[in-house]
């Protein structure tokens, strides 16, 4: 019994260790800079492939020295440390003070950037690298059960790591400064230490642990392009289970995490991703700040935190109107590829203006809200294939489907807040996508559930301009939620909670309400995917699908009512026609979001309204 228990137990201390790299640095240029980098896995990715490349192509004969080996993995770190302080230079920077989901993708357009710039500079294909010079068997640990030297090695690695980051940040006048900063820069500051040279060096040893970390993987797995979301997700468990801002925190949760996944993998192979998402939900559910962490003082305020609605008074609101629905309709006269490219925007439309309600009304930002977008298009799909129901009761089992989970995961999941709360519902997503993939039986795994006919070619239209009144219904119901009396108290709860509370409001049951409501339209959301499609795949509850969201909502104007119908279109029309001729569209469309994030905040609608006004304000006074 103890020497089945002593192989995965050691795996599990292993992968703590390329977790808590990775942790380590997340959490020390959070703790500095406030940004949450989702680009870390980026770096991660340089490094593996840097290194890669360095002892297989470049200079192969480095593979047969332990002493160049060990060269190779510190040159990939420190290409990774240095492409991160260009980041810093030329993005970062000019992020610090702004509210932590315009980071989120701002960083994640980096992640499509860098993503797209590796595949153009090393290629698509796997790199196999060799195994490391004099460290390449494996020791005995039991009767007939070997351990390989190597993890061995990188065992031992995570925790001196951790006593090295220990002491710098306890023992040096950088290490105090940087933890000063982390407290009050301002303070730091009008003492007359420059707090730009330490966030610029947090960025640099972050993003050098990163790519330290993707190195190391190479003698136990090759590079390849899909290192860097799917490491990142991990570590945002980890440095969200331990608690933002904490490196004993992260090493912690390294560790716990670290033995769930190998346990799992060893005792319930299907379920460990799940074991891994709920054990971090189980943490934030009972200390919502993490194992370590602490009560995030509030963070920057939203740029434009009054809820633009055209009035109906002026013709503004028609104006609008018009340059919605005239699109469309010239859309449906351009042929078939237009018309499913419209209808693909409106489902879209449909499903930022879901996130969008709790967002920039109630303040509560989501990661995963395609778990309740999967969750419709699966209970849309199962109910036509099952008990061949049509399309309007297909979609009300959808529907049905978002609102049971929402309704016992939104008790939870309104206690946290921030990055807390959006890494809650990435937790969902990803047990969702997880049971989508594993349980084969009854979604058909990575098959998917194909050849639905909840739409035929003799409803096509009639389904088409269901889309289009259900996509102009949202806009209009979120329009008079947000002047309403309940969507006036979730805004003041947003702005002022304290204030709001004393006010004898209920807080807690407004943005639960917004949060099952925000579900509920999902979920009719994914239900019109899956009809419109003819097939559903776990795909629907993918990160990227929960991004696609957050996207189209920050494009076009988080407190914009007609801003999600600009950054459907925007997104949807991009997508399309930059991906039919260039193979490195991501990359543009990564670069785009920067961009976007970076000067217009408020989003296109925001800065198009705003120049408006001001040329307005302008013109009244001359």
């Amino acid at each position: 019994m103890t020497e089945a228990f002593l192989l995965p137990l050691l795996n599990g201390l292993s992968h703590a260790t390329t977790l808590f790299l990775m942790a380590a640095g997340l959490t020390l240029i959070f703790g500095v800079t406030r940004i949450v980098n989702f680009a870390h896995g980026s770096f991660f990715m340089l490094g593996a492939l840097l290194s890669a490349h360095w002892v297989t192509e470049w200079f192969p004969t480095w593979s047969e020295s332990a002493l160049l080996y060990a060269g190779a993995m510190v040159l990939g770190a420190v290409a990774a440390a240095l492409v991160g302080a260009l980041v810093e230079w030329v993005l970062l920077r000019r992020m610090y003070g702004v509210p932590e989901l315009y980071q989120l993708v701002a960083t994640f357009g980096l992640t499509l950037a860098l993503h797209d710039l590796m595949r153009w500079f090393f290629g698509p294909e796997e790199v196999f690298a060799p195994r490391f010079p004099g460290l390449k068997g494996a020791v005995e640990i039991a009767p007939d059960q070997f351990f390989p030297t190597w993890q061995l090695f990188t065992l031992v690695l995570g925790p001196l790591v951790w006593l090295g980051l220990h002491a710098m940040l306890n023992r040096t006048v950088f290490g105090r400064r940087l933890r000063a900063a982390t407290q009050d820069r301002a303070m730091l500051a009008a003492l007359g230490v420059n707090p730009k040279p330490l966030m610029l060096a947090a960025v640099v040893i972050g993003c050098g642990l990163a790519g330290l970390g993707g190195a190391l993987q190479l003698p136990r797995e090759p590079a390849h392009l899909q290192m860097d979301v799917s490491v990142v997700v991990e570590t945002f468990v980890v440095v969200v289970t331990g608690g933002l801002g904490s490196i004993t925190g992260a090493f912690l949760a390294a560790l716990l995490i670290g033995l769930v996944h190998s346990f799992g993998v060893g005792y319930f192979p299907q379920a460990t991703l799940v074991l891994v998402f709920l054990t971090m939900a189980v943490v934030l559910a009972i200390r919502p700040q993490g194992l370590l962490g602490k009560p995030l003082a509030d963070g920057p305020r939203e740029i434009a935190q009054k809820f633009i609605v055209p009035s109906v008074k002026t013709s503004s609101n028609a104006i609008y109107m018009i340059a919605f629905c005239g699109p469309v309709l010239l859309a449906w006269g351009g042929g078939e590829y237009w018309r499913l490219l419209a209808a693909d925007a409106l489902i879209l439309m449909m499903f930022g203006i879901s996130l969008q309600a709790m967002m920039a009304l109630g303040g509560l930002v989501s990661f995963g809200h395609a778990a309740f977008f999967a969750l419709g298009a699966y209970g849309t799909a199962l109910s036509h294939r099952m008990w061949d129901f049509s399309l309007p009761a297909a979609l009300a089992v959808g529907c049905a489907a978002a609102m049971a989970v929402a309704l016992v995961f939104g008790a939870a999941a309104v206690r946290s807040a921030g990055v807390y709360l959006a890494m809650m519902s990435l937790a969902l997503a990803q047990v969702i996508w997880a049971t989508a993939t594993q349980w084969i039986g009854l979604t058909g795994g990575d098959n998917g559930l194909i050849g639905l006919r909840l739409v035929t070619a003799d409803t096509r239209m009639v389904f088409d301009l269901l889309l289009l009144a259900l996509a102009l219904l949202s806009v209009l119901v979120l329009g008079r939620l947000s002047r309403s009396v309940f969507g006036g108290a979730l805004q003041a709860g947003r702005d002022a909670p304290q204030r709001t509370a004393a006010s004898g409001f209920s807080l807690g049951w407004m943005r639960y309400r917004i949060f099952v409501e925000s579900a509920v339209l999902a979920g009719l959301a994914g239900g019109l995917f899956a009809a419109h499609k003819g097939s559903v795949f776990p795909s629907v509850a993918s990160v990227a699908t929960s991004v696609d969201a957050l996207l189209v909502v920050l494009l076009g104007g988080v407190h914009q009512l007609w801003g999600v119908a600009v950054g459907s279109a925007l997104l949807t029309g991009l997508a399309a026609e930059l991906g039919r001729g260039f193979d490195y569209w991501r990359g543009a469309l990564g670069v785009l979001v920067m961009v976007i994030m970076v000067l217009a905040p408020s989003g296109l609608l925001g800065l198009v309204s705003g120049g408006l006004r001001r040329k307005a304000h302008g013109g009244g006074g001359v």
